[in-house]
């Protein structure tokens, strides 16, 4: 894989993370019930991971010698996420639909983990292995919820 198609696929990674970005603070503001205290606080834990996260990979983009997406329209455009309808939900509902769109980050994130190392990028794959172990962790943690 050649320096322009690892920056392709972090491309892509961006703007899943802009997606999931918005969606935890859609279900941060939207979340109601017995759940509240417990997931509002760990969404918005995730959400600043996030942001974190973005900076990260959109500055990686540039190192490699690529311009990174920077609209929302180029987001959408990208992103195999899709978004969440504002409105009332409640904590397992917004745990079991979190859990989906970890589960697709993480099936994404060890193919082009897989792709940066065939292309020598070594740096790319270290940042997005670090960004495995964080969702498989949160993956995890959301699984234990769901266990009645």
């Amino acid at each position: 894989m050649s320096n322009t198609a690892v920056g392709q696929s972090l491309d892509k990674y961006l703007a899943n993370l802009h997606i999931l970005y918005a969606k935890t603070h859609n279900y941060h503001w939207n979340v109601e019930g017995k759940q509240f205290f417990t997931v509002h606080a760990k969404l918005e834990e995730i959400y600043e991971h996030i942001a974190d996260e973005i900076d990260a990979i959109a500055e990686r983009i540039l190192i490699i010698g690529q311009r990174p997406s920077s609209s929302l329209a180029a987001y959408l455009k990208l992103a195999t996420l899709k978004e969440a309808d504002a409105a009332s939900v409640g904590g397992e509902a917004v745990v079991k639909n979190l859990l989906s769109d970890i589960q697709a980050l993480i099936a994404d994130l060890k193919k082009d983990i897989k792709a940066a190392q065939d292309a020598g990028d070594e740096v790319t794959a270290d940042l997005l292995i670090d960004s495995l172990g964080y969702y498989e962790k949160t993956a995890w943690m959301f699984g234990a919820y769901l266990k009645s």
